[in-house]
């Protein structure tokens, strides 16, 4: 975008409450097309449920400028998990939940979240361990402190490679290129575990019709750029098709995300202070 543009675009990494802090900030910014939000399904999905006096309204207080990318969720366990597969990881955990402890990124993660679906659907309760982030979470799971997670590939493929963790499932309809010889959760035996982690970009409510145009026709045309669709490929991502990146196409998603997720969250009565 910002060979696009001509100028450069200056990345922020607001760190806080799950992203929402940021989304705060960019939520309060001038819409002048000047401040944008990389959000995603934990600060404009999960938070709503997750977070009692959230600032903003993701499907209100954000104008939507397009889809960037969706990585499928995995589950992932330390090497030496007893379960060889995901039916045995499935009544394994049924049958020891109390003794069992996950690992996840923090309250509003993806990790968490997804997690969260699983043990709904598996109706479990295991012991849930926060980790200030993916990748020191990760380094537990490797040194064996904890059972299993739920993680993106981003995070898991690395490990998954060198042989320092194991793998259950994808949690999608398709196989994923980075990591091409895991099953997914419909080939595993449990096709109610799909979750997508995606990442789109935002804009205060009131910015201009023109200036979201051109803002989401240049994310439409860096999406179409050869090296940046191999490099998003390479670390797990998917690209969307371009029926599924514009303004209306976000919007869809976003209360579709929030009319999933709720009853998941609220059902778990979890809640982040």
């Amino acid at each position: 975008m910002s060979r696009a543009l001509g100028q450069q675009i200056v990345i922020q990494n607001i760190a806080g409450a799950g992203g929402t802090t940021g989304s705060t900030r960019a939520m309060r910014a001038d819409p002048d097309g000047y401040t944008i939000l990389m959000g995603q399904m934990g600060t404009h999905a999960t938070s709503v449920s997750l977070y009692p006096n959230l600032a903003y309204r993701p499907e209100i207080d954000f104008e939507p400028i397009g889809m960037v990318s969706e990585t499928p969720q995995m589950l992932v366990a330390r090497k030496d998990f007893a379960p060889k597969d995901l039916k045995e990881f499935v009544a394994f955990v049924k049958a020891n939940a109390d003794k069992i402890n996950v690992a996840h990124a923090g309250v509003g993660s993806i990790f968490f979240s997804t997690c969260l679906l699983l043990h709904s659907i598996l109706n479990v309760k295991p012991t849930l361990v926060p980790f200030n982030g993916g990748a020191p979470a990760m380094n537990a799971l490797v040194a064996g402190q904890v059972d299993y997670m739920c993680a993106d590939i981003v995070t898991a493929a690395p490990q998954l490679q060198a042989g320092t963790i194991k793998a259950y499932a994808v949690a999608s309809t398709s196989r994923n290129s980075a990591i091409p010889t895991v099953p997914t959760s419909n080939e595993a035996g449990l096709p109610e575990f799909q979750a997508t982690g995606w990442f789109a970009l935002f804009a205060p409510k009131g910015t201009p019709m023109p200036l979201l145009d051109k803002l989401t026709g240049l994310l439409d045309r860096a999406l179409d750029d050869e090296g940046t669709r191999k490099r998003l490929i390479e670390l797990g991502n998917d690209v969307p098709e371009k029926l599924r990146r514009g303004q209306q196409a976000l919007r869809a998603l976003l209360k579709s995300e929030i009319a999933r997720w709720t009853p998941i969250i609220q059902a778990a009565n979890v809640k982040a202070e």
